[in-house]
């Protein structure tokens, strides 16, 4: 399971309506497994509630849309947090925390 949520640093409080979207990736292909939307705590939990297999994988944030509907200037359109799943795992939480110009992320639990 993945679970996520987003923090806008700029406005100190959760980011309401970012949509997320998981990929698996395999070279250069990419494939879609999860799209999910932030909701007014700014998580979505899970955005994938199966098991992951050991491949890389890729969280997609619309950072730009979620500005752009603020009224905001941002540098970022979309926001690639990408990782590696090294053997199955049941459970991982990825957040970010968000400004206009600038972003962080870590691996939670």
């Amino acid at each position: 399971m993945i679970s996520t949520h987003v923090l806008d640093t700029s406005r100190g409080e959760p980011a309401r309506g970012v949509i997320v979207r998981l990929f698996r990736i395999d070279g250069d292909e990419r494939e879609l497994i999860a799209t999910g939307e932030t909701d007014a705590d700014g998580r979505i939990a899970p955005i994938f509630g199966g098991e992951l297999v050991a491949a890389t994988y890729v969280l997609l944030f619309s950072a730009g849309a979620y500005f752009r509907v603020a009224g905001v200037a941002t540098f970022f359109d979309e926001i690639p947090v990408r990782f590696l799943i090294t053997q199955s795992v049941r459970k991982l939480h990825i957040p970010l925390l968000l400004a206009p110009f600038a972003y962080s992320t870590y691996r939670g639990s």
